[in-house]
């Protein structure tokens, strides 16, 4: 697997070359780790997390939302491509703990759910949209969030890239649409355990809300 810069050329390559949708049909798909995230494995065996319900919009082959999966939390994964949640559903339909997990293909923007998530774990979803995105991003991640649940960002940070996606984005980027909404990092470490092509260019954060608006959308 190549590194840094040349990592996110070859990932900016295959969606402006193929598209979303085209780059699953073709597997062009240089972000695909194949397993889960080793940070959300982390987590999940620390018993830190909420319980209840969980969304991990972008999924892909949704790796990260089997990890998440138990009895004590449901968990959707949320596509745009129908190619990936197609992929996501073939692999893991037979697995143990199936019962606690669904893919479904939506417009994260659009998509309105029957009830609030308790958890909402962003990794990559973030910096594959174009920035001036970033703002509805966070009002519909609030509009998905019940009040006293926890968002979990996987922050890849980019500083590099002409365009995108990814997008160069920091922590700044994040603190800028979600502090207007009352949202604060109560967590936001560098993360030990990221994948070799992007280790030292990562961080975690946690928030939760403090008190100030909530989105209206």
């Amino acid at each position: 697997m190549c590194h840094g810069a040349s990592y996110n050329r070859l990932i900016r390559f295959s969606v402006q070359h193929y598209g979303w949708e085209k780059s699953w049909e073709t597997g062009v798909t240089p972000w695909d780790l194949g397993k889960p995230t080793p940070i959300i494995e982390h987590l999940v065996k620390s018993g830190t997390l909420p319980k209840g319900r969980a969304l991990v919009p972008g999924c892909g082959m949704g790796y990260d939302v089997v990890a998440l999966a138990s009895p004590e939390r449901f968990v959707v994964g949320l596509e745009i491509s129908n190619i990936a949640a197609e992929k996501a559903k073939q692999w893991s339909s037979s697995l143990p703990n199936a019962d606690w997990f669904s893919f479904l293909v939506a417009d994260f923007f659009k998509w309105r759910p029957s009830e609030p998530f308790d958890l909402i774990f962003d990794y990559t979803f973030f910096c594959a949209l174009d920035p001036s995105m970033r703002g509805a991003w966070a009002e519909t991640v609030s509009r998905l969030l019940k009040p006293d649940g926890e968002l979990i960002t996987l922050i890849y940070l980019i500083s590099d890239q002409e365009g995108g996606p990814p997008y160069n984005n920091t922590v700044a980027d994040y603190q800028n649409v979600l502090e207007p909404l009352g949202f604060k990092a109560v967590w936001m470490e560098d993360n030990e355990l990221a994948i070799k092509p992007r280790k030292g260019f990562e961080k975690l954060g946690r928030w939760k809300r403090c008190g100030r608006r909530q989105s209206s959308l």
